[in-house]
Parts: structure tokens; C-alpha cells; sequence
């Protein structure tokens, strides 16, 4: 069994309800992306703040054409996020130095749809500074079943949650990327010779995978949380440490917490307990230990975090029509439309997401 089988075969949450099939971004239109904005811009300040709707173009595209555009380096176009190519998408850009009126040298065309002024802010548009991201997906020449399986998946990923692995473009197209983080973990040479873009990349690929491996061993328990976990709450993202599983689980019955995995690094905790060992068990299969991958990302020089292993499915909307479904709904910053599809569809297919 190849490591990409292993990486594909992650196990489903709603695994006993048998699977849509059917097909994806038959055409961009079909997969539609809203980005939520966290704030909105307070009226001054040197960054120029659009909302931009592009059709076919993916963000690190669109950020070259707009510093091409006005002639200002790519570090002056800041995006909360990255949005996929073969998508319709809408998300917030923030540019430096360049003024209002200059705006008309941006035409509409087959690919930006429209661009909305939305004033001016202080600070330039970071990566994570959205909301989260709002889908209206379309599946095409899905199984008969389907009017069963749809609303038996959805009904237990609204209750439950959806799991909250990362999708498989960070791992590239063999799927081995992590192999190369696992190598620049103990390489420094390697990695200093590396930009530092890439360098985090392939790390993070071996954070993610990780990261995956040790919410495949919980998805029959992601809404409950134990002895030892690290609890995140859905309020603020603030962690805690559960020291009653029994006094928690209503709160995470009511999705006012739920556990978390480690995204190793300098300074992120690691669960005790069973959950401990849990994580430690799926790192001792890559040949780590929790230990081991601290230093190493003490020598690499990133912190790591705590990751919640399911995300909350909201505004939820679905109809049938004939062997197409459309639906809609909304996930936090960093959770993957391609967990709710791959439990509908069960294909593992979607090779891309936003």
C-alpha cells in the first residue's frame, strides 16, 4: 500500500451511508466562494480595500495582475486568503499606494467580474484577517440514492461537525510533500538553502499529515472531548486544558468547545492522557516522538498551534434536482469545502479546494 492509498483512504465520519458519487467544478460557476470579511475598512489610511469577483484566476494570479496593473511590488496587494483558480470567488484585496481614481485602469473582463471599492484602512490585509468563507457548490450525475444519503451526511456533520483534515493539495500531485518536511526537519542545510516560502511549505505539508493521521484515529469521537485533550473554544479560539471529560462534554454537545490536534511546533502543547497517546502513537508511525518534532521546529524557527478536529457546518441549504446537487453553507478560516464533499460523494477525488 502506497503512501498516497494510506493518505486517501482517511476514514469518514458518516462511513456507513453510502456515497453520492457524481462530479465537481464541471464548470467554474459551479463552485461558487464567498469570503466573509472579519472587519471592514474604518475610512483612512494608506491601503485602498476591494472586493473583487474573479472567475478562472486564482489569488497569487490576481495579485500579479494587480501590482502589473499599477506598477507596485506584489508585497503592496494584500488577501486574507487563497482562492482557487477553476472557482468563482469573491475575497477582499487591500493595495498600498495606489489611489482611487487610478482604479479606472482595471477593467472588467472575463476573468475579474467586478471590483467593489470598499475605503480605505490603516494596515494592510493579512492571511487569516477573514471571517471564514461562504460555498455554493454544485455536484453533477450523482447516484439515485442520493436523496437518501444527502440528508442522512448532512444531518449528522451539522450535529456532529465536519472533520477538519487538511485537503490534499498540500501534499502535491504524488501526494509526498510531507516526505520532503520530514527530511528539512532534520536537514539544515537543505533548508537554508531553500526560499523561506518553500522551506514552510514542505514543513507545513508534515504538519498537516500528521495532523490527519491523528484525526483519523478520533473521527468516531470528534465531538467528544477527554481527560488530557486540549479544547478550543468556538467563541474565541482560546485553548484550554480538559481536566473532567465528563464536567466538558456538554459544552461540546452545544459546539461551545471541541478537541483539537497539534500542528507541532516551538511552542505547541501537546495533549496527555489518551489523546497523548493518541498523537504520540501517530508519530512514533512517521519514526517521531512529540519531543523530537518540538526541537526540530525549535531548530526550523515556527511555533505550531492547535487544530480542532471537526469545524461547525453553517447556514446550511440543499435541493435536488434531477442527478444534480446544489448546496450551500458556511465554514470557518482554514477548514476545506472538500470535507463536506468527500463524506457526500465519497469519491476522493477532489483534487483542489478553497
Amino acid at each position: 500500500m502506497t503512501e498516497r492509498t494510506t493518505e486517501a483512504i482517511l476514514p469518514y465520519l458518516t462511513g456507513a451511508v453510502p456515497g453520492i458519487g457524481g462530479m465537481i467544478r464541471t464548470a467554474p460557476e459551479d463552485f461558487r466562494v464567498e469570503e466573509r470579511p472579519l472587519y471592514l475598512p474604518c475610512g483612512e489610511g494608506e491601503h485602498l480595500y476591494l472586493r473583487i469577483t474573479k472567475r478562472g484566476l486564482s489569488t497569487p494570479q490576481l495579485v500579479a495582475r494587480l501590482a502589473s496593473t499599477w506598477g507596485v511590488k506584489v508585497r503592496c496587494v494584500g488577501v486574507a486568503g487563497l482562492k482557487d483558480a477553476n472557482a468563482v470567488t469573491t475575497q477582499m484585496v487591500s493595495l498600498q499606494g495606489v489611489t482611487s481614481e487610478a482604479l479606472a485602469k482595471l477593467r472588467p473582463d472575463e476573468r475579474i467580474l467586478s471590483v467593489e471599492v470598499l475605503g480605505r484602512h490603516r494596515n494592510r490585509l493579512r492571511t487569516g484577517h477573514h471571517a471564514g468563507n461562504v460555498f455554493t457548490l454544485v455536484i453533477r450525475g450523482v447516484e439515485p440514492g442520493a436523496i437518501e444519503s444527502v440528508p442522512s451526511v448532512l444531518a449528522t456533520l451539522s450535529r456532529r461537525g465536519v472533520p477538519n483534515y487538511f485537503g490534499p493539495q498540500r501534499q502535491g500531485r504524488e501526494g509526498l510533500n510531507y516526505k520532503i518536511g520530514a527530511e528539512l526537519l532534520q536537514d539544515g542545510a537543505r533548508r537554508n538553502r531553500m526560499p523561506k516560502a518553500t522551506r514552510l511549505w514542505y514543513l507545513h505539508a508534515y504538519q498537516s499529515f500528521l495532523f490527519n493521521r491523528i484525526l483519523a484515529r478520533r473521527i468516531d469521537r470528534i465531538d467528544q472531548v477527554l481527560t488530557g485533550d486540549w479544547a478550543m473554544k468556538q467563541e474565541n479560539g482560546a485553548c484550554f486544558l480538559v481536566e473532567d471529560a465528563a464536567a466538558e462534554q456538554p459544552r461540546a454537545d452545544a459546539f461551545q468547545i471541541s478537541p483539537t490536534g497539534p500542528l507541532f511546533g516551538s511552542r505547541a502543547s501537546w495533549a496527555s492522557g489518551e489523546p497523548g497517546a493518541i498523537e504520540q502513537s501517530a508519530a512514533a508511525d512517521l519514526g517521531a516522538t512529540p519531543e523530537s518534532l518540538t526541537q526540530a521546529a525549535k531548530d526550523c524557527g515556527f511555533r505550531g498551534e492547535r487544530r480542532t478536529l471537526r469545524v461547525k457546518l453553517e447556514g446550511l441549504d440543499w435541493s435536488l434536482q434531477g442527478n444534480a446537487l446544489t448546496l450551500s453553507f458556511a465554514l470557518p478560516p482554514g477548514a476545506y469545502a472538500t470535507s463536506v464533499l468527500r463524506e457526500l460523494m465519497k469519491t476522493d477525488d477532489q483534487r483542489r479546494d478553497t
